[in-house]
């Protein structure tokens, strides 16, 4: 068999860009942060994960110039050689102190920081325990470990009991989860998962890519629920709140030195550009100076569940501004797709093998910086299209 058979074999892009719905690698052509420009059709963005849209700041944008007329456009090196700027220290320094750990470590992406993260830490005998709804990069970095993968049904408390009952007392376990999912926007039972791990002497590592900037005053899901300091590893990154490119591991401070010198991700990858990190500073020092930003995003999210919620839309079990419209068709969720494309409303198209097949959905976020006349706009067209296509059974 030749190795490109499967390539020739691949037919879905094709088949939906001869239909004309093909929804992917769409080049903007410009973006403001909650509208963006396709050509000359102007949408507005509800498929970004720009929570509280930094991305415009002018405090995020001057200091992403700045680092870059100082130090340049890239470091050209690893973090473990030549590439550790001062900068990302005193980010790492910030980090940890914001999320209430000892210390933290910068990767040059969030996918790069779970990977090495838990490919680092889970070596041959030991044991990590995912969700089956956990991000990508947290399986990959389970398939790149020594140690054995184990996974539990999707916030169900009683089965992650069973599965850590069923491994050897005296092997290392590491629990993973996602604290916000990213499909979904429901939260993590931390309040559950806490003394489940501490009762089968598991280490927990929260992913809070999308929690960071969003739950407990921007502090993330630990924070949320007043778990701050019972989580042993806080995982989040720059390219959603903090409107840069990155990501970063925080927790106690020998943990995160052993993650240092042994994640291949980390030690094997050009670092973090200045400008990056420099964004990522400055995002963070805007979520302490202006809390209403976090707390509009907040306002929105329940405003907009709710919304579609009244006009018969399933939502899921969203809690966040990530707000799912499960359609449950992979054909139909195309074609939703498309007809709010042209009504000027971007959202992300999400179906199987992603989700299930049952489950098929358009993606929704939200922005703290959307306007109450950019949301009444989207609202009107999800009315149309959902009265259209026969997606709310009224």
């Amino acid at each position: 068999m030749d190795l490109f058979d499967k390539c020739r074999a691949y037919t879905l892009a094709k088949e939906t860009q001869a239909a004309g719905l093909y929804p992917y690698f769409i080049p903007l052509t410009d973006s403001e942060g909650t509208e963006v420009i396709v050509g000359d059709h102007r949408l507005i963005m509800i498929g970004s994960n720009n929570y509280l849209g930094l991305t415009t700041h002018p405090k995020v944008r001057q200091a992403a110039v700045e680092a870059t007329r100082r130090y340049g456009t890239s470091c050209t090196g690893s973090r473990f050689l030549n590439g550790t700027l001062e900068l990302h220290l005193e980010l790492e320094r910030r980090l940890a102190d914001f999320v209430g750990t000892e210390a933290s470590l910068v990767f040059s992406t969030g996918y790069q920081t779970n990977v090495g993260t838990i490919s680092s830490l889970v070596g041959r005998g030991d044991f990590v325990i995912t969700d089956k709804d956990d991000h990508a990069s947290i399986v990959d970095g389970c398939r790149l470990a020594f140690g054995e993968m184990r996974r539990f049904r999707h916030n169900d408390m009683a089965h992650l009991d069973r599965v850590l009952s069923q491994l050897p007392a005296d092997a290392g376990k590491l629990v993973v989860v996602d604290g916000v999912f990213s499909m979904g926007g429901d939260i993590a039972p931390l309040p559950e998962i806490v003394p489940l791990c501490q009762k089968h002497g598991a280490r927990l590592m929260v992913d809070d890519a999308h929690s960071i900037g969003v739950l407990g005053g921007g502090r993330g899901t630990a924070a949320h629920f007043g778990l701050t300091g019972q989580v042993d590893l806080t995982m989040g990154t720059f390219s959603k709140s903090f409107a840069s490119l990155g990501g970063f591991i925080a927790g106690a401070a020998d943990a995160i030195h052993y993650i240092q010198h042994h994640a291949r991700s980390l030690i094997f990858s050009a670092s973090m550009p200045p400008g990056n990190a420099a964004a990522a500073l400055a995002s963070l020092e805007v979520m302490q100076e202006e809390p209403k930003r976090i707390t509009r995003i907040n306002h929105i999210a329940e405003s907009m569940r709710n919304e579609f919620q009244s006009m018969g839309f399933n939502v899921g079990a969203s809690q966040t501004p990530i707000i799912p419209i499960i359609i449950g068709d992979d054909t139909q969720t195309f074609v939703a797709w498309k007809t709010l494309y042209e009504a000027g409303v971007y959202t992300n198209p999400v179906i199987s093998p992603a989700v299930p097949p049952e489950l098929s959905l358009l993606r929704t976020s939200y922005m703290a910086t959307h306007t109450d006349e950019q949301l009444d706009r989207v609202l009107g067209a999800f009315a149309e299209v959902g009265q259209n296509l026969d997606l709310t059974g009224r």
